[in-house]
């Protein structure tokens, strides 16, 4: 494979809500207010905010992420975890078994979170004609190079392939300071 340049998109804290959480936390059929558009078509980042309690300590204004979703799932970084005391396992976003609640705290009210907050796997989205450009199959696995000072290589990126996805990396703050790659910075897939 020829290599194949890619965006990165940082992902910081944030929370994904379903319409019975967004109602107890911020009001009976309350509708989410769009502050920005994100790369991904359809996904927005809130104006909404949550805290987060954890049994050790607190995240405050952690971002709603919009639409409203089938499941509420909150993806943190590692030091995150630390700070709110779980153990956020490395998941693929949607798949929530095994994974730590916590405490979402609303301005109308409070969600006791069973499950649910995980550290997001790095992974890589792509559109239909991007994967077969690059030579890519929805959830292969590649390696990622950063060059730089700082250059590492990110091991098992996921790809995610959709003609809804707009190409982009997604890599949550630890991971991206600790390469010194920023927003829109381009990395290279390696196989």
């Amino acid at each position: 494979m020829q290599t194949f340049k890619v965006p990165v998109g940082l992902s910081n804290r944030h929370i994904h809500l379903n319409q019975k959480d967004i109602d107890i936390l911020f009001g009976k059929g309350y509708e989410l207010k769009k502050f920005k558009d994100l790369a991904q078509p359809g996904q927005y980042a809130c104006e909404e905010k949550v805290d987060l309690k954890g049994p050790k300590g607190t995240l405050k204004g952690v971002r709603v992420l919009g639409p409203a979703r089938p499941e509420t799932q909150i993806e943190i970084s590692l030091t995150d975890a630390r700070v709110l005391g779980v153990g956020a396992p490395v998941k693929d976003s949607g798949d929530l078994a095994g994974s730590p609640g916590v405490k979402i705290v609303g301005p109308k009210g409070e969600v006791d979170l069973e499950k649910g907050v995980i550290v997001a796997a790095r992974h890589i989205h792509m559109h239909t004609s991007d994967a077969e450009k690059a030579g890519l199959r929805d959830k292969e696995e590649v390696k990622v190079i950063v060059g730089g000072k700082r250059g590492v290589v990110f091991n098992n990126v996921l790809v995610r392939v959709s003609d809804k996805y707009a190409l982009e990396m997604h890599v949550d703050l630890d991971e991206g300071n600790a390469a010194q790659i920023a927003n829109g910075d381009l990395v290279e897939i390696g196989k």
